[in-house]
């Protein structure tokens, strides 16, 4: 998946907006995590993914521990797409996916003396 997703989605939902989709495992749509959300992700534009975005250093901590989630926006709930909605000033029906927190990076460990 692109990391693009996170920085240059089509729209953002601040974590606090978003806590009708938590926890994600009692939603009754289609929800995909790890791998599986990867690979969703990668068949779709930026424009069509709608990121939680942290609104403080708790927020952040959670979003960064919860692992990589897809969210089909066409699956969820009327009640629960409503909330989320209310406080947006766009139309979340015009997005295909909600993403939740984003992929780890494979970046190596460096020692401070292997820069001597």
């Amino acid at each position: 998946m692109s990391v693009g997703h996170f920085y240059g989605a089509g729209g953002y939902i601040d974590h606090d907006d978003a806590a009708a989709l938590f926890p994600v495992e009692t939603l009754s749509g289609e929800v995909q995590q790890y791998r599986d959300a990867e690979i969703r992700l990668e068949s779709i534009e930026s424009e069509k993914v709608i990121v939680v975005s942290p609104t403080g250093l708790a927020s952040s901590y959670f979003l960064t521990q919860h692992p990589l989630t897809a969210i089909e926006i066409k699956s969820l709930s009327d009640a629960v797409r409503t909330s989320v909605e209310n406080n947006r000033e766009f139309d979340i029906s015009e997005f295909d996916l909600v993403q939740i927190g984003r992929k780890s990076s494979n970046m190596q460990n460096k020692s401070l003396s292997e820069f001597k």
